[in-house]
């Protein structure tokens, strides 16, 4: 087999499939082949002669740059020849810790065109951080941007070192690879299965996990998460996300690349939503995708005040709210679709351009996914934990984790793969996320579900964020309780915990409700997740359970509420 023929044929077939899901689903058919290499085998035809932007890098001063397929193809050919003569040869680790400069783009062709292995990372690591990447990823070599050479001073591993935008002492400069050889030759094919990219997930609940995945895992499956987004040919891309986490790989790399879209990239020092309309109006983007965090943003600015090209919204990185998706369609006249997926996969599930969305619902699952709701027996069921049956092993899925035998043993355990998320079905095959399944939890033998919850909290005006968690109750065993983080200018009083409460009485039925209430920061995961394992745990070591904390209230404490349940 052909495999960057069959690669294409592949690809044309979802484009083909336009906005029929279930053709789109039917044609995704990949017999995984003995080699492959992305860049090789794709990239290189997509930019022979192909002088079309691939990366447009732009910020808030005016920068505006573009570099075409064509001249990203010889520049990684030129990054591969500079790391290979650094020592770095097939299957090395490289440590990528970059921000959105041309040479992350650069570096992470020449690593997959060298046949190495990527270790993407934010520069938001510090020192305790990298010591545990340098030593579980066996790192070979480091690739970072010259500010951040510090942080590396004294630490064992990475014999190579790499250093951008500038020189340190012990580090070799990037600008060097600009003298290296256009054409590089390997000395070995690229095995399918050959690692290509390691992830350190964020750690909501304990130290980061090590995600493996292959030479097709990511390349081949994005082709889902292209699907799920609606690329085309020719569409420029902007998706906001930090380089390190995997977001980026999925939509600022493979996705957009797959279709053969531009790929923008936005500089900024201080993010404004003003400041991100200015960009999609400026750069023409035509698909935009974006955290809820940053639709919640946009979403309190004039969005008719933009003219924009869009034709794609999509949001990631957790479900949206429908009271964000419907602002912006009243607006803007076009519905942010919702999609969910995980480090460990591509896109598993969405609403892809064409399908009814419901609101509040992910979608259905994405060529290329089977996904199966598995209960606590280890059954079907219409509501459990996300599953994809390994027989056949979706494309998407990743190697393993690779230093966890037990961990991985667990995630795969019964002939599927565990998500470790909790979602229910609809009779037309829809399904709704309802949490974690650590954060899920019962009230008066009700079960809880702390995102539906904490969906309505946000919908309050005064409310920026909010994590609900279970506080131990000596009648029900436990309560519903939520940590806020109110919006800027709002003071933590009385009458502001009374209207929250009253606002999420009035929505949900009284054995949901939430019963207490604190205003409090949030503890974050370095990618921004909330650790509501933290607010568990204090909750629940917090003696004696009926005093109350600075800036807690309780239900009880408003009779005018006239709480009945």
């Amino acid at each position: 087999m052909n495999t960057a023929n069959r690669f294409v044929e592949l690809r044309d077939a979802l484009l083909g499939a336009g906005q029929d899901l279930d053709a789109a689903r039917h044609a995704f058919r990949w017999e995984q082949p003995q080699h492959f290499n992305w860049v090789r085998d794709y990239f290189d035809a997509l930019a022979h002669n192909n002088h079309r932007a691939a990366l447009r890098v732009v910020d808030d001063t005016g920068l505006d740059q573009s570099y075409s397929f064509t001249h990203l193809a010889r520049r990684s050919h030129q990054v591969a020849n500079f790391l290979a003569h650094q020592g770095v040869g097939p299957g090395d680790r490289v440590l990528i810790m970059l921000g959105n400069v041309v040479p992350l783009w650069e570096t992470m062709l020449g690593v997959i065109r060298l046949g190495a292995v990527m270790i993407p990372a934010t520069t938001l690591l510090q020192r305790d951080d990298l010591v545990d990447r340098l030593d579980r990823g066996q790192v070979k070599a480091v690739v970072a941007d010259v500010t951040l050479a510090s942080r590396f001073e004294g630490l064992a591993g990475a014999p190579v070192r790499i250093a951008v935008n500038g020189i340190a002492d012990g580090w070799v400069s990037y600008s060097e690879s600009e003298q290296a050889d256009t054409q590089f030759h390997p000395t070995v094919p690229t095995r399918a299965n050959d690692l290509l990219l390691l992830y350190f997930t964020s750690g909501t609940t304990a130290r980061p996990k090590l995600v493996a995945h292959t030479q097709t895992s990511y390349p081949v499956g994005h082709l889902s998460t292209m699907h799920w987004i609606g690329l085309r040919p020719g569409d420029i891309h902007l998706n906001l996300s930090s380089p390190g986490w995997a977001k980026h790989a999925w939509s600022c790399f493979f996705a957009p690349w797959n279709a053969g879209a531009t790929v923008v990239a936005y500089q900024y020092d201080r993010f404004t939503a003003r400041g991100l309309l200015d960009v999609l109006v400026r750069t023409g983007v035509t698909t935009f995708c974006a955290p809820p965090t940053v639709w919640r943003m946009l979403i309190q600015e004039p969005l008719g005040n933009w003219k924009t090209a869009i034709r794609e919204l999509v949001g990631a990185g957790e479900p949206l709210n429908p009271e964000v998706i419907e602002q912006v369609r009243q607006t803007w006249g076009i519905t942010i679709r919702d999609g969910f997926g995980q480090t460990e996969t591509t896109a598993q599930i969405g609403n892809p351009p064409g399908l009814l969305v419901k609101p509040g619902s992910m979608g259905r699952p994405l060529p290329g996914y089977d996904v199966m709701l598995i209960g606590p027996d280890g059954a079907p069921a219409e509501e459990g934990e996300i599953c994809l049956p390994l027989t056949p092993r979706p494309i998407g899925l990743m190697l393993g984790y690779l230093d966890d035998t037990a961990k991985n043993a667990d995630a795969m355990r019964g002939g599927y793969y565990h998500t470790g998320d909790v979602a229910r079905r609809d009779a037309d095959g829809y399904i709704t996320y309802v949490g974690r399944s650590d954060d899920v939890f019962k009230s008066s033998d009700y079960r809880i579900s702390p995102f539906e919850l904490e969906s309505l909290l946000i919908e309050h005006a005064a409310v920026a964020e909010a994590a609900v968690v279970p506080s131990p109750d000596n009648l029900r065993l436990s309560v519903p309780k939520a940590f806020v983080v109110l919006a800027e200018g709002i003071s933590p009083t009385r009458d502001v915990a009374r209207s929250i409460f009253q606002h999420v009485r009035s929505r949900v039925s009284p054995f949901k409700r939430v019963r207490r209430l604190e205003f409090a920061p949030l503890p974050k995961t370095i990618s921004g997740k909330i650790r509501r394992v933290e607010l568990r745990q204090d909750e629940m070591n917090r003696e004696p359970i009926t005093l109350r904390r600075s800036n807690e209230y309780w239900e009880d404490d408003f009779p005018e509420l006239k709480t009945d349940g």
